[in-house]
């Protein structure tokens, strides 16, 4: 078994507790040894039976771990070589055998990620989401609960895809874009928008 650590303290990072329990059920792989706090705040406490053992300064106290990440983890990991981070899959995820994934994602429950789909470094997907065939996702996004991928969508890097939301096939999300809750989109993104509704409209730009 090797060595892992989570970064983050959040609700995701005590789920991936689970996930990771889940993963060793099936195969015996991760030794768990808890969590690094983005500050000291934290430091010591006991998350779903894990302790938040340090910050990123005592990341070099444990050399053979790997790293795994929630959604806000990237961006305060700083400079941590990127071959540090493993992606995080839960047993019941269905991924194809052209499917291409990046380093440092996660994958919840019930994922479905298609023939030649590819996710690129640090995708963060929660339950039930579909990644269809020739998907493209790029780094740095994190995909809500049920969210819909058609076929050969590319969203752009640092998206948020909020819940249960819906993208037509052949369509581009613009890099740094939202898109809302139960949105269905139907036409291409600009960059840096806040999409809502059906059919999906731009609210505002995305600061």
């Amino acid at each position: 078994m090797r060595n892992l650590l989570i970064l983050g303290t959040g609700p995701h990072a005590c789920e991936m507790v689970d996930i990771v329990h889940r993963v060793n059920l099936a195969e015996q792989t991760w030794n768990l040894l808890g969590f690094i706090a983005k500050d000291q705040k934290t430091v010591g406490r006991e998350l779903n039976g894990y302790k938040v053992i340090g910050t990123l300064d005592d990341i070099d106290r444990h050399p053979d771990a790997c790293l795994t990440t929630d959604c806000d983890g990237p961006n305060w990991a700083g400079d941590v070589p990127r071959e540090r981070f493993i992606s995080l899959i839960d047993p019941s995820v269905f991924v194809s055998r052209t499917a291409t994934i990046g380093a440092g994602c996660v994958l919840y429950p019930g994922c479905f990620v298609g023939h030649n789909a590819t996710l690129g470094d640090f995708v963060f997907c929660l339950s039930g989401c579909t990644i269809n065939h020739d998907d493209v996702i790029d780094d740095c996004v994190t995909v809500a609960s049920r969210v819909t991928l058609a076929g050969a969508v590319h969203v752009e890097s640092g998206c948020y895809m909020g819940q249960s939301c819906t993208v037509r096939q052949f369509l581009k999300i613009g890099k740094g874009s939202l898109v809302g809750m139960g949105a269905v989109v139907v036409k291409d993104v600009p960059p840096n928008s806040v999409m809502v509704g059906n059919p999906a409209t731009k609210l505002k730009d995305r600061e």
